[in-house]
């Protein structure tokens, strides 16, 4: 079988378990990887079966159930030390809360009241609702601030929301909440669930909010 970086195919095969189909930008988002390096990983778990490439007008990599195996493997020879399990715990019950209130402020961006679609012409509660964002933002910044001193790719979280909360300030509506857009929302799941992948956890209806 050709070899890559453990380390690295391990991050690239987590992410893509974490998110599903991913686009090349949002794989190296995710992995901190740039261009080069990483075609050179996807295109050797292409070679070792680990993924699959979708191409069309939706494309990206896939993590295949081979590719779920080697990801164990890897989950097993490397494991969390004692310091990132507990950070990844700590990390996971702190967001649970926050997690709450932004399920609430989605809610919102998306309907004004329970008949009322927000069809975002109104600026004023647009605003108001960013508004809350921004509070909702500068809590889970806090959380992955702490957490990343133990398990540095939290800190790519944190900059990837950054980034999808300036789109949203910059009048891109669609960065909120969109699906497959790399929208606040987006990342905001991807984050759930690697603290539920990484923790052992299942979703349960604390998850819920």
């Amino acid at each position: 079988m050709t070899t890559t970086t453990d380390t690295t195919l391990l991050e690239t095969l987590h992410a893509l378990a974490v998110k599903g189909l991913a686009s090349d930008s949002v794989l190296s988002a995710m992995t901190g990887l740039d261009e080069e390096a990483l075609s050179a990983v996807v295109t050797t778990a292409l070679d070792d079966g680990l993924v699959l490439r979708r191409e069309g007008r939706v494309s990206g990599t896939l993590i295949t159930p081979k590719g779920r195996e080697r990801l164990a493997e890897l989950r097993a020879a490397h494991p969390l030390s004692a310091s990132e399990r507990e950070a990844m715990d700590a990390a996971y019950e702190a967001f649970l809360p926050i997690n709450g209130e932004f399920k609430r402020v989605c809610a919102a961006w998306q309907m004004k009241d329970d008949t009322t679609p927000n069809d975002h012409s109104d600026t004023t509660y647009d605003a108001a609702v960013i508004s809350d964002l921004d509070r909702v933002h500068d809590q889970i910044v806090g959380v992955l601030t702490t957490a990343a001193s133990d398990v540095a790719r939290l800190a790519r979280y944190d900059d990837r929301l950054a980034r999808a909360l300036e789109r949203v300030h910059g009048g891109d509506t669609a960065a909120f909440a969109r699906p497959m857009y790399d929208s606040y929302h987006d990342i905001w799941m991807e984050l759930h669930q690697d603290l539920l992948t990484t923790t052992g956890r299942e979703r349960g209806a604390d998850d819920e909010g």
